[in-house]
């Protein structure tokens, strides 16, 4: 595999799915008249470690006509189809997608760094990691890694039984985390490109790889006991950081506005 390739984590999308896939983003550009710029696969299909029964988490950055953005009253600025038990499709106009880049939401640059591409304006999604790459603030993207991490360890991995995707909801921000301290960078999306690059410890890597075929394989509901050298690892981890955090950095926002009026304007 390699790091620098995100679509060499990717596990593969059936055709039919992807067909049908695409055809819902088209009805989505023909239903609200807007332009899906980038769309994505996120969620365990985009992590790399899917359940057979895992949905399909669609997300996708959209523009919409330049005069719907000259109104008084503005068009909501998501899209939402209404989850399904196959399929979960929902999208970020351009301008909240950029007004949160430069509040240094870590969502958008994950999606960016998704093996699974369905969708992409060539031209604008270069330009849009660009401008991503620009504005990112490690401390921000830190602490919404960790904070989820602690969360879920929190909340799901203290009992003798524990789902196994649960382990991988703390582990996987948890890395994310370690990566931004390590890096002052934006993490991968791919869990096993994190695992490559942040888990030295060869016990360790294995435990985590036999943890991921037990996820694969089992459905989304399933238990397993508890794993305490996880469980450890995981402790560790969390106790080091409590008091670690990057540098908060000043940022021009020049590339965002730059790129939403060039992208509407067609500059």
């Amino acid at each position: 595999m390699n790091l620098s390739d995100p679509e060499s984590y990717a596990h593969p999308i059936d055709p039919l799915i992807r067909e049908q896939i695409m055809a819902k983003l088209a009805a989505v550009e023909t239903e609200h008249g807007v332009r899906v710029l980038y769309a994505c696969e996120s969620g365990s299909r985009g992590w790399g470690f899917a359940s057979p029964d895992s949905d399909y988490d669609v997300r996708f950055v959209y523009a919409r006509p330049v005069r719907d953005y000259l109104q008084l009253a503005q068009p909501r600025d998501v899209i939402e189809e209404v989850p399904g038990p196959v399929f979960d499709v929902n999208g970020w106009d351009l301008r909240k997608a950029l007004q949160l880049l430069a509040k240094g939401n870590a969502t958008l640059v994950e999606w960016l760094s998704s093996p699974v591409v369905y969708r992409q304006d060539e031209a604008f999604v270069q330009r849009l990691r660009a401008a991503a790459a620009a504005v990112y603030q490690p401390v921000r993207s830190f602490h919404h890694y960790h904070a989820m991490a602690r969360g879920n360890y929190r909340d799901y991995l203290h009992g003798d039984l524990v789902r196994a995707k649960k382990y991988l909801y703390v582990l996987r921000p948890l890395l994310a985390a370690q990566w931004v301290l390590t890096h002052d960078d934006a993490p991968p999306m791919a869990f096993e490109a994190l695992v490559e690059a942040m888990v030295p410890d060869a016990a360790l890597r294995a435990e985590v790889a036999e943890l991921l075929v037990l996820k694969r394989q089992a459905g989304e509901q399933d238990w397993l006991p508890a794993r305490p050298m996880l469980n450890a690892f995981m402790d560790r981890m969390l106790t080091s950081m409590a008091e670690l955090q990057p540098a908060l950095v000043q940022r021009s926002l020049a590339p965002l506005d730059a790129l939403l009026a060039d992208t509407l304007l067609g500059g």
